[in-house]
């Protein structure tokens, strides 16, 4: 009888959970570094397979694999489709109930999961850390999911973010000695920049890096310039129009846009939902699972939607509103053409000036207001810190300085000692820069001339695949191929 290689026997457990031969590039160069127990910074693009990467590594070993996740939805669509693999995986978040987060709890105490997936927030909340941090607890790793969320959120709205680079060395002093704990980043985008500060808050130890390009062959991009309100809604109609009966996305900025062009929509004739935050998890899951079974057409959405989702058939992604980064775009249209097959992006702005429709002028200013007004109480806040201390005594004077303490950290003038104690230190500022450099890379993509996908991939870090680069399936592209 012959033995099989233990990659054999990866590739076999691979095959028998998920029922493919063979994996696809790279995800095998992948799972060997996390069974190898190495920090790893993974950047590919959406649809690549990330989960598996990490999904399969964990399901291989004993004890626990904690997966950081941003949304309440994208940690019910993985472990759903995990249990219903028979699969050792469960989550913990806000909407669960107090007996469902005890049981589950007990089975990490009982080394009987393989996979946890949990926010930031939860990771750190008092119940659920003192029971991680027992000894006889086994964790694998950290799997840090979407983690763009991090560089884009981690500043100003999700503080806990910054928090991350303490967890490793704060649970090792708990487990018994030579106990290894790799810390993994996926995403699927993640420009230079976003990389190094991945891998400076996560405290990565010569990460493995594996970099894939962000060009889609299937996307093609164009951007439409808007004069007034109504010629952006009748542009978006006659985009819409344009993809009958076919799956699709709608961006917004905002709640109150998202509920207003559902309502104008729905009496032309289009099967659409509004999703955003304020939704309660009930409705969110019936909208996924309706857009999923292709019961609804479109889905007119803030940035949380999509996330994780996958639908394959997507063949139109439409911005009605710009995003403010192009992390975030490249995100977005991701969504589309899944399944190799063509799909349209379309990107609506105000033209620059703003005379008519001063909407995306206002946006982009108001998003420098805010940076601005946040550097403010970031310099209010250090003045009456004291040199170290423990976050829930800042929290008890200050309610917001859990967002000023992620912008000192960010700025390099404080750092955590664990992921509760802080430690100032003096350092000028640089964050300024980066909210102004963001804001100023999407203008240039949105109004410059040249071949859009070139743009993005000189953004990205990919300067030798754009040399050149004429994709001929971009709005530029194709007009100078008309000139």
């Amino acid at each position: 009888m012959v033995t099989a290689t233990p990659w054999q026997q990866v590739e076999n457990r691979f095959k028998e959970i998920w029922g493919y031969d063979s994996f696809r590039p790279p995800q095998g160069d992948v799972i060997r570094m996390l069974l190898a127990k190495r920090d790893a910074l993974i950047v590919m693009p959406t649809g690549g397979g990330k989960s598996v990467c990490f999904q399969l590594p964990a399901l291989l070993q004993t004890g626990v694999t904690l997966v950081i996740s941003p949304l309440v939805a994208l940690m019910e669509d993985q472990v759903q489709e995990l249990k219903q693999r028979q699969l050792a995986a469960e989550r913990i978040h806000s909407a669960l109930t107090n007996y469902e987060r005890k049981r589950i709890l007990q089975r990490v105490q009982q080394n009987r999961l393989r996979l946890l997936y949990l926010s930031p927030e939860t990771l750190l909340s008092k119940k659920v850390w003192e029971i991680l941090c027992q000894p006889q607890v086994i964790i694998n790793g950290l799997i840090l999911d979407e983690a763009h969320c991090l560089v884009q959120w981690g500043n100003t709205f999700r503080p806990t973010y910054r928090r991350l680079g303490a967890v490793r060395p704060a649970l090792l002093k708990h487990k018994p000695t030579g106990t290894k704990l790799p810390i993994a980043a996926f995403t699927a985008t993640a420009n230079p920049v976003a990389q190094q500060t991945l891998s400076e808050v996560l405290r990565l130890q010569c990460p493995a890096e594996v970099k894939l390009s962000p060009y889609r062959a299937n996307l093609n991009l164009a951007v439409t310039m808007i004069w007034t309100p109504r010629g952006r809604r009748q542009a978006l109609l006659k985009f819409v129009t344009a993809h009958p009966n076919q799956a699709g996305l709608i961006y917004v900025r905002t709640r109150r846009t998202a509920e207003d062009l559902t309502q104008w929509l729905r009496p032309k004739g289009f099967t659409v939902e509004a999703y955003h935050a304020g939704l309660g998890s009930e409705s969110r899951r019936r909208i996924e699972a309706e857009w999923l079974g292709e019961r609804c057409q479109f889905v007119v959405c803030t940035s949380a939607f999509g996330m994780g989702i996958n639908h394959p058939r997507v063949r139109w992604v439409c911005h009605f509103h710009a995003p403010s980064t192009l992390s975030e775009y490249v995100q977005e249209i991701g969504r589309g053409g899944r399944d190799g097959q063509p799909a349209d992006a379309l990107t609506l702005v105000s033209e620059p000036t703003g005379w008519l429709d001063a909407e995306d002028k206002r946006r982009w200013q108001f998003f420098a207001d805010s940076e601005r007004k946040l550097q403010r109480e970031s310099k209010r806040l250090v003045q009456s810190l004291s040199a170290a201390g423990h976050i829930d005594q800042v929290l008890r004077r200050d309610g917001k300085a859990a967002t000023a303490l992620a912008l000192l950290h960010s700025q390099g003038q404080l750092i955590w000692d664990d992921p509760f104690h802080y430690r100032l230190q003096a350092r000028p500022s640089t964050h300024t820069r980066e909210t102004v450099d963001n804001v100023k890379d999407m203008k240039h993509f949105l109004f410059g001339r040249r071949c859009r996908w070139q743009q993005l991939l000189v953004q990205f870090g990919c300067e030798a695949e754009a040399q050149g680069m004429q994709c001929g399936h971009c709005d530029n592209c194709r007009r100078s191929t008309r000139s």
